[in-house]
């Protein structure tokens, strides 16, 4: 049985591209901090963007564009504003 073709969009995987590079810069800047009691609350605090964003890249890569990839996506942009808000960087 022929496989299904996975719907793309070209906007999406920009704005994966995008959470990616974030998330590597959010990570760097976490590790960079010197006090470990504090890294460590980052670390756990930043779990839910982490989280959002394999989910979605995961999720992406296997099935496409489709309503929940849009929905993991939209997650991933309110764990990250929420991180943002309670947290400085």
């Amino acid at each position: 049985m022929a496989k299904r073709r996975r719907k793309l969009s070209p906007e999406l995987e920009k704005n994966i591209s995008l959470a990616k590079k974030q998330i590597e810069l959010i990570t760097a800047i976490i590790h960079d901090i010197d006090d470990d009691d504090i890294q460590d609350e980052y670390k756990s605090a930043f779990l839910p963007v982490m989280s959002s964003y394999m989910s979605l890249d995961q999720m992406y890569k296997e099935v496409g564009f489709n309503d929940e990839t849009i929905n993991i996506y939209e997650l991933y942009l309110a764990n990250l504003a929420k991180f943002k808000n309670e947290y400085e960087l």
